[in-house]
């Protein structure tokens, strides 16, 4: 029997960002859920180890990519939803192709499908797979995608996690442009707030361990991001209202 088709599509830049941003969310959204990977493909064999697959611990490219798989294979799992893996390269490894495997994967989605993709918070990946996405729904005729708050960027504001973070998010010049430049275009409203409960998080932190090998790297610029209180603590997701500005 042929499965159903997803009732809601995250796109994930890498094989992390879904559950470090939306784990939480997930069981509210529309199933269902499938989490698809922009940089999932793999490496090409000459490339050598990048410094940050280096510093996760792996010798070698196709070692990192390989035990990636299996590690997102066992977080969607953990959190039920289908997963697919595009075949762009992840950034130290790619050719500098665009990003045409979401024009191909979103041609093919059924219209009424909830599209989420992030809102790009200090990460130029993160922007490349926002600012694809958006031309091409546009191009397709499909409504403005929400945007999701890309953790664990987004969650070093101070008033992360509070009712001020939109007001904060507009006002800061470290967290706040990529969310600052998606308000000057489109019309945002708080579709999605939630401040994980024990239970929530103790989920969510389920699912992140799943990508143990991320954390060292992570902790370089993100201190203590599986502190219970740190930066993964609140989730956030924006939709477009009816007075877009360009949608």
């Amino acid at each position: 029997m042929t499965p159903p088709p997803p009732g809601t599509v995250i796109l994930s830049p890498h094989f992390d960002d879904a559950a470090l941003s939306l784990a939480g969310l997930i069981p509210r959204l529309p199933g269902p859920v499938t989490v698809v990977t922009v940089y999932g493909g793999e490496p090409a064999s000459h490339h050598r180890v990048s410094w940050w697959d280096s510093v996760c611990g792996f010798s070698t490219a196709r070692e990192a990519y390989r035990s990636r798989l299996t590690e997102d294979a066992r977080a969607c799992a953990l959190m039920g939803v289908g997963s697919v893996a595009l075949d762009h390269p992840d950034g130290p490894y790619a050719d500098g192709t665009p990003l045409t495997a979401i024009d191909a994967y979103l041609a093919e989605l059924p219209s009424d499908t909830l599209l989420l993709i992030p809102v790009s918070t200090n990460q130029s990946d993160h922007q490349k797979v926002r600012d694809r996405a958006l031309a091409v729904t546009a191009k397709l005729g499909r409504a403005t995608p929400m945007f999701y708050a890309d953790l664990p960027y987004t969650g070093h504001l101070d008033e992360w996690g509070s009712a001020g973070a939109d007001d904060a998010l507009g006002r800061s010049h470290q967290y706040g442009l990529a969310y600052q430049d998606m308000a000057s275009r489109h019309d945002l409203r708080l579709e999605h707030e939630l401040t994980l409960t024990d239970e929530q998080w103790a989920l969510k932190r389920a699912a992140v361990l799943c990508y143990g090998s991320q954390l060292a790297a992570l902790t370089i610029d993100h201190g203590m991001v599986m502190a219970r209180n740190g930066p993964l603590r609140a989730e956030r997701v924006w939709a477009v209202g009816p007075g877009a500005k360009d949608s």
